[in-house]
């Protein structure tokens, strides 16, 4: 990038950083994960429970959030909305959402989920609290800067330091992979018999990117579930969707390679060049680097029901996020001039579709997922933790019969529509007591693929996806916020230390 354009940003970030760090208090929070991981209801009910925590309508009702120690100690004076401060950025539709989860209109038979991140959007809130100590006792305030874009668009950062040729060879690799080559054929065969060095055709070039884009897409799909799946604006094109910037494909090329003017290859590299240039430095300059705390939440359940294959690119994902985070330990010149992250929490959710004496194997799970990456991370100074949580809880628990044995432990809930196990197919009306079984002991067995033989004998789960919960209210008819699992302690991760 040429060198007046990157001192201009360099000039722009150092007075954002300036008017913030003037301001008092202030978290730049991200929050990501790769597509169907529930970014939206984690923000949606974070909003909810920061700014209703202490509303008449919750007085006298049990502490919700008794690990996030500024509510629990009866020091969170309130929280409130306010405008973002990016005006370029869309707000994060929290009030649509809060819609959709009790149900448009008032009707509790029509709640749904809200749809999912394919875009970023913010939010702000401004929480006031009682400081217990320190030199300044008394009442203080904390800016909360949220920012919601999906974990899709993070995976695209190691491009940055990839050429065309680096990345195509990497792409191929993925693509013969035993669980990937059946989905990448018919985009394989279209590649094989094209000549990178031949005259570009734009009528080819559009082909090879629409047959790797639905490679993309069908590797995504529920019962792959594949995670790595880099460039993240192929499968959320938005505004670029038909642009040149989108329609590029990797080809059969190595890194000393020279290609001639017009040839298929160089145009198909300058393509690969300008969707960095335009699509993943700008989201790099303008919003990650600006962060200071994260949280990436992990779907591990789907890639656990999508099997063994599913794990590993899962942990491939997630190293390839790690290594995106500019993570360090942050100290007043940092926040001035060049703020790191320097915490990250990494949450498996859908917690609530397990009994909770298998949540601790949840949490194992995602930790050795993620174990080297993290390694690497805490070596440069950066604080991470992993967790289970439910961030709106669409179940309950109980024990039911065990035909003959010993009762089960199972969760309760509304199956969606179309759910199924064996051979009952859910209506989603009705609820249903579902015995999900019990992750293995040892996380490492998930990783293993039986090859065709039956799985260890600790390895017995099914998970099916439940409707949100029926929204309560308080005597005034007021919506109170839905339960949670470990949500509390979230926050205690990521803001509780600026509210001491």
């Amino acid at each position: 990038m040429p060198l007046i354009p990157d001192l201009l940003y360099e000039t722009r970030a150092i007075a954002r950083s300036l008017i913030d760090y003037s301001a008092g208090a202030h978290v730049r929070l991200g929050v990501t994960g790769l597509s169907r991981a529930g970014k939206t209801i984690f923000i949606t009910a974070l909003i909810e429970h920061l700014t209703k925590a202490t509303s008449p309508a919750m007085r006298g009702r049990k502490n919700t959030l008794p690990v996030f120690r500024v509510h629990a100690e009866g020091r969170l004076i309130g929280g409130a909305l306010e405008p973002q401060p990016d005006d370029d950025v869309p707000r994060f539709a929290y009030e649509d959402h809060i819609d959709a989860l009790a149900g448009p209109g008032g009707r509790p038979e029509a709640r749904h989920w809200p749809q999912s991140t394919r875009r970023i959007s913010e939010m702000r809130l401004r929480l006031a609290f009682q400081q217990k100590g320190g030199l300044r006792p008394g009442r203080h305030f904390l800016t909360l800067d949220i920012v919601d874009y999906p974990g899709e668009w993070l995976l695209d950062l190691p491009l940055l330091t990839k050429s065309f040729a680096q990345w195509s060879k990497e792409s191929f690799a993925a693509a013969s992979s035993a669980a990937r080559a059946p989905l990448a054929a018919q985009w394989r065969g279209f590649a094989a018999q094209n000549d990178p060095k031949a005259k570009f055709i734009e009528s080819e070039a559009r082909q090879a990117a629409e047959l790797f884009t639905a490679y993309l897409r069908a590797c995504r799909a529920e019962e792959f579930g594949f995670s790595s799946l880099p460039p993240g604006r192929f499968l959320m094109p938005g505004d670029l969707a038909g642009s040149p910037a989108l329609t590029f494909a990797p080809l059969a090329v190595e890194p000393n390679d020279v290609f001639p003017p017009n040839s298929l290859a160089a145009m198909m590299e300058r393509r690969y060049e300008a969707y960095k240039a335009h699509v993943v430095k700008p989201f790099f300059r303008d919003h990650f680097s600006r962060l200071d705390r994260q949280i990436v939440l992990v779907d591990a359940l789907a890639a656990l029901n999508a099997g063994p294959a599913a794990i590993r690119d899962l942990e491939v994902a997630l190293a390839d996020v790690l290594t995106a985070f500019r993570a360090g330990r942050s100290n007043i010149l940092s926040a001035l001039f060049r703020p790191k992250i320097d915490r990250i929490l990494f949450a498996a959710t859908k917690a609530d579709h397990l009994h909770h004496t298998s949540h601790d194997r949840l949490e194992a799970i995602l930790r050795q997922l993620t174990a080297k990456a993290i390694a690497r991370v805490e070596g440069v100074g950066a604080e991470v933790d992993v967790i289970a949580l439910a961030a709106v809880r669409a179940t309950r628990e109980a024990k039911v019969d065990g035909h003959g044995g010993p009762a089960l432990e199972a969760v309760i809930g509304t199956p969606i529509e179309g759910e199924r196990i064996g051979g009952e197919i859910f209506d989603g009306k009705t609820e249903a007591a579902i015995f999900p079984g019990e992750l293995p002991a040892d996380p490492k067995a998930v990783f293993r693929d039986p090859a065709g033989a039956p799985p260890p004998p600790d390895i017995d789960y099914r998970f099916v996806r439940f409707r949100p919960p029926i929204v309560a209210r308080a005597a005034d008819g007021t919506a109170l916020p839905a339960p949670h699992i470990r949500l509390d302690r979230a926050l205690q991760f990521l803001i509780g230390d600026k509210m001491t």
